[in-house]
Parts: structure tokens; sequence; C-alpha cells
């Protein structure tokens, strides 16, 4: 099967998927992007997710949001962790490792939250 041939198969099957083809290209390949019910905007051609930058937004601004996003994922999943250990712990001297370790991420996602604030 030729590329062209898999990049239209690809193409169907983001349509069927109920996607519609929007006005946009993407600048990695120059194929059509997709908008999916949910909002989503989709290479089908990269097989990559798409984000349109706004006139005063740039590609590194838009990093920086990702990476923050990710960023409290991670706190939030190493505070569950936390959470779990002190549910489990008797030794005081432990528990008061973890109640450092909690309050400690704690700040450190209060800090990232803000980060997110639009100023």
């Amino acid at each position: 099967m030729s590329d062209k041939s898999k990049d239209l198969q690809q193409m169907v099957s983001v349509l069927k998927q109920g996607a519609t083809l929007t006005e946009h290209i993407c600048p990695a390949c120059s194929s059509p992007i997709f908008r999916f019910k949910n909002g989503e905007l989709w290479c089908a051609k990269c097989q990559k997710r798409a984000v349109l930058l706004k006139e005063d937004e740039t590609v590194e601004s838009l990093t920086a949001q990702a990476k923050i996003g990710t960023l409290e994922n991670t706190v939030l999943t190493k505070i569950e962790a936390v959470e779990q250990k002190i549910q489990e712990e008797d030794d005081v001297e432990e528990l008061q490792k973890l109640n450092l370790l909690l309050t400690t991420l704690l700040e450190n996602l209060q800090k990232i939250r803000e980060m997110k604030k639009p100023r």
C-alpha cells in the first residue's frame, strides 16, 4: 500500500470516528487537521494531537503550559502515593518524614497552580 493510500485511509478512519475537517493544516506535514466532537484537534497523517496558537501565544509559552500541566499531574500522583504510605505506616518517625514530604508536595502543587493562573 502506498503512503498516500495509507494517509487517506487514516483520514477516512478519523472521519468515521466523528471528526470533522477543519480549514487548518498541520505545520509538520501540511495535511488537513481534524476536530473531534470533544474539541481535540488531530493530524491523521502524523497521528498526533494538534494545537492552534492564538495571536498572542508562542510555541514556547504553549509548551511551557503543557509542561506545567504534566508537572501538576506528577505531583498529584506523588501526593496520592504518600497518602497511601501514611495510611499503612505505624512508625512515628516514618510518619513524621512522610508528613514533611506531603507538606512539601502540597506547597509545590500550590505553586504550580499559581503558575497556571492567567495573568
